[in-house]
Protein backbone atom coordinates (compact mmCIF):
# COMPACT_ATOMS: atom_id res chain seq x y z
CA UNK A 1 0.00 0.00 0.00
CA UNK A 2 1.68 3.70 -0.93
CA UNK A 3 1.50 5.90 1.53
CA UNK A 4 0.48 9.37 -0.30
CA UNK A 5 2.55 11.51 1.99
CA UNK A 6 5.90 10.23 1.14
CA UNK A 7 5.16 9.69 -2.77
CA UNK A 8 4.08 13.34 -2.65
CA UNK A 9 7.84 14.23 -1.41
CA UNK A 10 9.34 12.78 -4.96
CA UNK A 11 6.24 14.19 -7.55
CA UNK A 12 9.20 16.17 -9.00
CA UNK A 13 11.61 13.06 -9.62
CA UNK A 14 8.80 10.86 -10.51
CA UNK A 15 8.41 13.52 -13.12
CA UNK A 16 12.01 13.11 -14.84
CA UNK A 17 11.90 9.35 -14.72
CA UNK A 18 8.47 10.04 -16.97
CA UNK A 19 9.90 12.12 -19.30
CA UNK A 20 13.30 10.19 -19.59
CA UNK A 21 11.04 7.18 -20.11
CA UNK A 22 9.00 8.33 -22.61
CA UNK A 23 12.03 9.74 -24.80
CA UNK A 24 14.38 6.71 -24.05
CA UNK A 25 11.57 4.20 -24.33
CA UNK A 26 12.60 1.98 -21.45
CA UNK A 27 12.15 2.21 -17.79
CA UNK A 28 13.65 4.81 -16.05
CA UNK A 29 14.22 5.93 -12.13
CA UNK A 30 15.77 8.88 -10.05
CA UNK A 31 16.64 8.81 -6.56
CA UNK A 32 16.21 11.09 -3.55
CA UNK A 33 17.16 11.09 -0.01
CA UNK A 34 15.34 12.86 2.75
CA UNK A 35 14.56 13.04 6.35
CA UNK A 36 11.18 11.83 7.66
CA UNK A 37 9.37 11.67 10.62
CA UNK A 38 5.64 9.93 11.93
CA UNK A 39 3.60 11.39 14.29
CA UNK A 40 3.72 9.20 17.69
CA UNK A 41 5.46 6.18 16.38
CA UNK A 42 9.34 7.04 16.25
CA UNK A 43 11.52 8.30 18.24
CA UNK A 44 13.16 10.93 16.48
CA UNK A 45 13.61 11.48 12.68
CA UNK A 46 15.38 8.90 10.36
CA UNK A 47 16.58 9.02 6.88
CA UNK A 48 14.46 7.64 3.75
CA UNK A 49 15.69 6.86 0.70
CA UNK A 50 13.42 6.74 -2.40
CA UNK A 51 13.53 5.43 -5.76
CA UNK A 52 11.27 7.51 -8.37
CA UNK A 53 10.95 4.84 -10.69
CA UNK A 54 8.71 5.29 -14.32
CA UNK A 55 8.18 1.54 -16.02
CA UNK A 56 5.72 1.19 -19.00
CA UNK A 57 3.16 0.72 -16.56
CA UNK A 58 3.15 3.11 -14.50
CA UNK A 59 5.05 5.24 -11.60
CA UNK A 60 6.51 2.53 -9.18
CA UNK A 61 7.72 4.59 -6.08
CA UNK A 62 10.06 2.60 -3.73
CA UNK A 63 10.95 4.11 0.09
CA UNK A 64 14.16 2.36 2.34
CA UNK A 65 14.26 3.72 5.80
CA UNK A 66 18.31 3.55 6.93
CA UNK A 67 20.57 4.51 9.72
CA UNK A 68 23.38 4.80 7.24
CA UNK A 69 24.97 8.52 7.10
CA UNK A 70 24.75 10.32 3.84
CA UNK A 71 28.17 10.55 3.99
CA UNK A 72 28.70 6.58 3.48
CA UNK A 73 26.28 5.72 1.28
CA UNK A 74 24.74 8.00 -1.10
CA UNK A 75 21.14 7.42 -2.43
CA UNK A 76 21.37 5.38 -5.22
CA UNK A 77 24.58 3.35 -4.13
CA UNK A 78 22.78 2.19 -0.83
CA UNK A 79 19.18 1.29 -2.72
CA UNK A 80 21.13 -0.62 -5.97
CA UNK A 81 24.27 -2.02 -4.44
CA UNK A 82 23.07 -2.00 -0.72
CA UNK A 83 19.68 -2.88 -0.58
CA UNK A 84 18.95 -5.10 -3.43
CA UNK A 85 22.18 -6.50 -3.10
CA UNK A 86 20.42 -8.06 0.05
CA UNK A 87 17.40 -9.19 -2.02
CA UNK A 88 19.29 -10.40 -4.11
CA UNK A 89 21.35 -13.06 -1.48
CA UNK A 90 17.73 -14.06 -0.29
CA UNK A 91 16.68 -14.54 -3.80
CA UNK A 92 20.29 -16.86 -4.14
CA UNK A 93 18.76 -18.68 -1.42
CA UNK A 94 15.39 -18.73 -2.29
CA UNK A 95 16.66 -20.46 -5.85
CA UNK A 96 19.09 -23.43 -4.14
CA UNK A 97 16.25 -24.16 -1.61
CA UNK A 98 13.61 -24.61 -4.43
CA UNK A 99 15.57 -25.11 -7.47
CA UNK A 100 17.99 -27.31 -6.11
CA UNK A 101 15.12 -29.28 -3.89
CA UNK A 102 17.61 -28.33 -0.39
CA UNK A 103 14.37 -29.37 1.45
CA UNK A 104 12.87 -32.13 -0.66
CA UNK A 105 11.21 -34.26 1.26
CA UNK A 106 8.17 -36.38 1.19
CA UNK A 107 4.68 -34.84 0.67
CA UNK A 108 3.87 -35.50 4.88
CA UNK A 109 6.72 -33.31 5.57
CA UNK A 110 5.21 -30.31 4.64
CA UNK A 111 8.43 -29.21 3.65
CA UNK A 112 10.33 -29.40 6.22
CA UNK A 113 13.52 -31.68 6.49
CA UNK A 114 12.36 -35.03 7.36
CA UNK A 115 15.12 -37.05 7.98
CA UNK A 116 16.21 -39.01 11.07
CA UNK A 117 19.00 -37.26 12.51
CA UNK A 118 20.58 -33.65 12.30
CA UNK A 119 23.57 -35.20 10.80
CA UNK A 120 21.38 -36.13 7.83
CA UNK A 121 19.64 -33.15 7.12
CA UNK A 122 22.71 -30.81 6.92
CA UNK A 123 24.55 -33.82 4.36
CA UNK A 124 21.21 -32.96 2.36
CA UNK A 125 21.72 -29.36 2.35
CA UNK A 126 25.60 -29.57 2.26
CA UNK A 127 25.01 -31.82 -0.87
CA UNK A 128 22.22 -29.35 -2.31
CA UNK A 129 24.62 -25.98 -1.36
CA UNK A 130 27.38 -28.11 -3.65
CA UNK A 131 25.24 -28.70 -6.66
CA UNK A 132 24.35 -24.92 -6.33
CA UNK A 133 27.88 -23.65 -6.13
CA UNK A 134 28.39 -26.24 -9.54
CA UNK A 135 25.50 -25.02 -11.55
CA UNK A 136 26.67 -21.24 -10.67
CA UNK A 137 30.26 -21.87 -12.33
CA UNK A 138 28.50 -23.79 -14.82
CA UNK A 139 26.25 -20.76 -15.19
CA UNK A 140 29.31 -18.11 -15.52
CA UNK A 141 31.34 -20.11 -17.71
CA UNK A 142 28.94 -22.09 -20.49
CA UNK A 143 26.34 -20.05 -21.74
CA UNK A 144 27.36 -16.94 -21.39
CA UNK A 145 26.26 -14.24 -24.43
CA UNK A 146 23.47 -16.84 -25.28
CA UNK A 147 19.87 -17.03 -24.13
CA UNK A 148 21.02 -18.43 -20.62
CA UNK A 149 23.61 -16.32 -19.46
CA UNK A 150 21.49 -14.94 -16.65
CA UNK A 151 18.85 -18.09 -16.16
CA UNK A 152 17.88 -19.32 -13.30
CA UNK A 153 19.50 -22.85 -11.72
CA UNK A 154 15.78 -24.47 -12.94
CA UNK A 155 15.54 -22.89 -16.31
CA UNK A 156 19.52 -24.30 -16.79
CA UNK A 157 18.37 -27.79 -15.95
CA UNK A 158 15.05 -28.17 -17.84
CA UNK A 159 16.81 -26.79 -21.09
CA UNK A 160 20.42 -27.83 -21.24
CA UNK A 161 20.40 -31.07 -18.85
CA UNK A 162 17.21 -33.05 -18.72
CA UNK A 163 17.85 -33.27 -22.59
CA UNK A 164 16.87 -36.41 -24.70
CA UNK A 165 19.79 -37.93 -26.51
CA UNK A 166 21.38 -41.35 -27.65
CA UNK A 167 24.66 -41.92 -25.50
CA UNK A 168 27.07 -44.40 -27.05
CA UNK A 169 29.91 -45.58 -24.58
CA UNK A 170 32.38 -47.03 -26.24
CA UNK A 171 36.15 -48.01 -24.32
CA UNK A 172 37.80 -44.86 -25.04
CA UNK A 173 35.01 -42.21 -26.02
CA UNK A 174 31.26 -41.01 -25.37
CA UNK A 175 28.67 -40.18 -27.71
CA UNK A 176 25.97 -38.11 -27.65
CA UNK A 177 23.79 -38.18 -30.48
CA UNK A 178 20.70 -35.84 -29.74
CA UNK A 179 17.88 -34.94 -32.04
CA UNK A 180 18.24 -32.66 -35.01
CA UNK A 181 15.00 -30.61 -33.96
CA UNK A 182 16.54 -30.10 -30.15
CA UNK A 183 15.35 -26.47 -29.71
CA UNK A 184 18.15 -25.79 -27.64
CA UNK A 185 20.83 -27.75 -30.01
CA UNK A 186 23.04 -24.77 -31.05
CA UNK A 187 23.26 -23.97 -26.49
CA UNK A 188 23.88 -27.42 -25.99
CA UNK A 189 26.94 -27.07 -28.45
CA UNK A 190 28.54 -23.77 -26.90
CA UNK A 191 28.42 -24.95 -23.41
CA UNK A 192 30.04 -27.98 -24.33
CA UNK A 193 32.63 -26.49 -26.38
CA UNK A 194 33.36 -23.76 -23.54
CA UNK A 195 33.56 -25.95 -20.69
CA UNK A 196 36.07 -28.20 -22.71
CA UNK A 197 38.04 -25.39 -23.26
CA UNK A 198 38.12 -24.24 -19.44
CA UNK A 199 38.85 -27.48 -18.99
CA UNK A 200 42.11 -27.09 -21.06
CA UNK A 201 43.25 -24.34 -20.01
CA UNK A 202 42.96 -24.82 -16.18
CA UNK A 203 44.53 -28.38 -16.87
CA UNK A 204 46.72 -28.86 -20.09
CA UNK A 205 47.01 -32.34 -21.71
CA UNK A 206 44.78 -33.98 -19.30
CA UNK A 207 42.19 -33.70 -21.98
CA UNK A 208 44.27 -34.97 -24.84
CA UNK A 209 45.78 -37.88 -22.87
CA UNK A 210 42.18 -39.22 -22.34
CA UNK A 211 40.97 -38.70 -25.89
CA UNK A 212 44.56 -40.03 -27.25
CA UNK A 213 46.09 -42.30 -25.25
CA UNK A 214 49.21 -43.74 -26.18
CA UNK A 215 49.71 -47.74 -26.77
CA UNK A 216 49.00 -49.82 -24.17
CA UNK A 217 51.81 -50.63 -22.01
CA UNK A 218 53.48 -54.75 -23.38
CA UNK A 219 52.62 -56.44 -19.96
CA UNK A 220 55.34 -58.17 -18.49
CA UNK A 221 56.72 -61.96 -19.55
CA UNK A 222 55.05 -64.75 -17.40
CA UNK A 223 57.69 -66.37 -15.76
CA UNK A 224 57.95 -70.18 -16.30
CA UNK A 225 57.14 -72.61 -13.66
CA UNK A 226 60.11 -74.97 -12.42
CA UNK A 227 59.73 -78.39 -13.07
CA UNK A 228 58.62 -79.35 -9.31
CA UNK A 229 55.25 -76.90 -9.23
CA UNK A 230 54.50 -78.79 -12.96
CA UNK A 231 55.00 -82.15 -11.50
CA UNK A 232 52.99 -81.35 -8.41
CA UNK A 233 50.32 -80.02 -10.77
CA UNK A 234 50.13 -82.83 -13.06
CA UNK A 235 49.54 -84.98 -10.08
CA UNK A 236 46.95 -82.98 -8.74
CA UNK A 237 45.22 -83.66 -11.87
CA UNK A 238 45.37 -87.22 -11.97
CA UNK A 239 42.69 -89.12 -11.14
CA UNK A 240 42.58 -90.91 -7.98
CA UNK A 241 42.66 -95.07 -6.94
CA UNK A 242 39.14 -96.50 -5.96
CA UNK A 243 39.16 -97.05 -2.16
CA UNK A 244 38.50 -100.44 -1.33
CA UNK A 245 35.19 -100.97 -0.33
CA UNK A 246 34.09 -102.82 3.57
CA UNK A 247 32.63 -106.39 1.63
CA UNK A 248 35.40 -106.04 -1.53
CA UNK A 249 37.49 -108.70 0.06
CA UNK A 250 35.09 -111.47 0.16
CA UNK A 251 34.37 -113.82 -2.89
CA UNK A 252 31.14 -114.80 -4.23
Amino acid sequence: MRNPRLTAVIVAELDAARRHSQRAGRPARRFKDFMWSTVDSWSRARRVVAQAEWTGGGANPRFVVTSLARAEHQARHLYERVYCARGEMENRIKECQLDRFADRTPVQARGRLSAATMRANQLRLWFAAMAYVLRCGLRRIAPRHTQFAQAACRTIRLKLFKIGALARVSVRRIKIAMASACPCRDEFAIAHSRLTAAARAEHPGSLSDIANPGPEPTPPPLRPASSHRRVRGAARRLPCAPRATPHSHYRE
